[in-house]
């Protein structure tokens, strides 16, 4: 079994979907990755082509943070939320508000070590059945998935 074969995604409810990936590294290497813009604007890309010339965080409860991707065919978009709980290197709860989408979601993010491993899981609940059926059909979880392998690879660097 490869690190990459950890990647699952599950529908909890009608309302959430949780995502999770273990990665080779300890918690507080995957915790700096996930924000440093410097570290994000790295492998928060989705699928090839896509850059993040925006990366805005601002890591405190009631913080902000704005990420923007742009693709040279296919455009841009972004995406915004609000920090509402920060417990470093094991949690963060936030809103999103996806570019185009009606309505926020709310995520929790947390990570577990397991030896040298951490486990990486990101829950995000919807404000209906429709909304997160729509984030779905977006091949959400196939751009995280690519996202979360490069993930891996920074990590590495990291060491």
């Amino acid at each position: 079994m490869t690190l990459a074969d950890t990647f699952t995604v599950t529908q909890p409810s009608d309302t959430e979907v949780l995502i999770s990936r273990e990665f080779d590294a300890p918690a507080r290497l995957v915790w700096d990755a996930y924000t440093k813009p410097e570290l994000v604007k790295q492998w928060l890309l989705g699928p090839d082509g896509w850059d993040m010339p925006v990366c805005n965080i601002d890591l405190r409860e009631g913080g902000t943070y704005e990420y923007r991707w742009s693709h040279p065919t296919e455009g841009s978009f972004g995406s915004t939320g609000e920090f509402l709980e920060v417990e470093p290197v094991t949690k963060i709860v936030s809103t999103e508000r996806m570019e185009g989408f009606d309505g926020q979601s709310h995520v929790v993010i947390t990570l577990r070590e397991q030896g040298e491993h951490t486990v990486f899981d990101m829950l995000q609940r919807f404000d209906s059945k429709e909304a997160r059926d729509g984030a779905v059909a977006t091949g959400m979880a196939d751009g995280v998935a690519t996202s979360y392998d490069r993930l891996e690879g920074v990590l590495a660097t990291l060491k």
